[in-house]
């Protein structure tokens, strides 16, 4: 495909939910669900849902179906993702994914590499599809929310969806 197909797929606006996944964060307190919101928005995208759910299998599971029914673009979802006994996000999120984008959580990871040193490994950020639905589940933390943000999911995002509704 050259590179003018590939352009003509890409997408203006996309339509993004975000769940921050925790068990003591408050719509106050949400820092990192709420740059989500503030980068899709800056980004140009349309965020419809911002919700906080505890960090619970089942739970996870539940969101992450209705909103895939609900035909969003875009799920993003923070918290959950490092090892303490608490963090269940990746093993709700990883049989729901259809198709995973392995290439998402290495780069994470190697980019996070840069900043923390070897803690980076310690994360379980993941990227994948369910449906026409691209998800994405980051950390928790403004800092790896930024990052993930900035450097690996707004500069693919208009060309992902737009490949995703054809």
């Amino acid at each position: 495909m050259s590179e003018k197909s590939h352009e003509s797929k890409r997408v203006a606006s996309a339509a993004c939910a975000v769940v921050t996944i925790s068990d003591t964060r408050t719509p106050e307190t949400d820092q990192g669900g709420l740059l989500v919101v503030e980068q899709l928005q800056s980004g140009g995208h349309r965020v419809i849902a911002h919700d906080i759910i505890p960090d619970d299998i089942d739970r996870i599971r539940q969101q992450v179906d209705s909103l895939c029914a609900q035909n969003y673009d875009v799920i993003v979802l923070t918290g959950g993702t490092g090892i303490a006994p608490r963090d269940h996000t990746y093993e709700a999120l990883f049989p729901l994914l259809e198709k995973r984008l392995d290439g998402f959580a290495e780069l994470f990871r190697m980019l996070s590499f840069e900043e923390i040193g070897p803690a980076a490994m310690l994360s379980r950020a993941l990227g994948g599809i369910r449906g026409k639905a691209l998800i994405f589940s980051l950390p928790g933390s403004p800092k790896g929310v930024r990052l993930a943000m900035e450097r690996l999911i707004l500069p693919v995002l208009p060309h992902a969806v737009g490949l995703l509704r054809t």
